[in-house]
């Protein structure tokens, strides 16, 4: 299977050389360790960044350079700071090419919901529902499964959905997976991990591409 790592270095895989991404929270922030400034790769954070590099070291760390997630990022060459409606405006108005978001579900339609965890106090959606809906395309990072073993790959959305007929491809520990209506279709599958694995661990049908 793939570790967290290795499941950001197959996103970074799949972003267009000169595109502009959206990195949510979580997982998706890792991505851009991965991806080198050859490839003209412009990263945008929600709360009015476009530019963000990698995590800094340490000697390197400005407390004023903050992603979405209040972690301390850096800054490319070229990078542009302004406000969250400036950027919203961005997300919005559909020059955002590609979003990659963490994911607590996604069914086989392509609705994904990934903002309410049951029992947990939450502070709301944030720009998931904008992201979902402005992107271009949409990439979800998320484990295959809950840590009770309940499948997150399903046929049919049990937790508040964040937006409807939005992912594109989803990328766990397993594999890589495309939504194709009323099944999955499952396009690459991590080292080591059968057709069968993932059939058992998913909660809706799966084709092999």
């Amino acid at each position: 299977m793939w570790t967290r790592e290795e499941i950001a270095k197959r996103c970074a895989a799949e972003l267009p050389d000169g595109a502009f991404v959206n990195l949510g929270i979580g997982l998706p922030t890792d991505v851009a360790n991965y991806v080198g400034p050859e490839r003209g790769i412009y990263f945008h954070s929600e709360n009015g960044l476009l530019g963000m590099g990698a995590f800094p070291f340490e000697d390197a760390v400005d407390p004023q350079i903050i992603n979405a997630g209040k972690q301390t990022v850096t800054m490319v060459e070229g990078a542009s700071i302004f406000d969250s409606a400036m950027s919203f405006a961005m997300i919005r108005g559909g020059h955002v090419d590609v979003a990659v978001l963490g994911g607590l579900e996604v069914a086989a339609t392509g609705d994904l919901a990934n903002w309410l965890v049951p029992g947990k106090m939450v502070t709301g959606m944030g720009g998931a529902m904008d992201l979902a809906n402005g992107a271009k395309r949409l990439v979800v990072l998320q484990t295959h499964a809950a840590k009770d073993g309940t499948s997150k790959l399903v046929s049919k959305l049990t937790l508040p959905a964040t937006a409807l007929e939005c992912v594109d491809r989803v990328i766990t520990e397993l594999g890589v997976f495309d939504c194709a209506g009323d099944h999955f279709v499952c396009v690459e599958r991590a080292p080591g991990v059968s057709e069968q694995d993932i059939s058992k661990a998913t909660a809706a049908p799966v084709r092999f591409g």
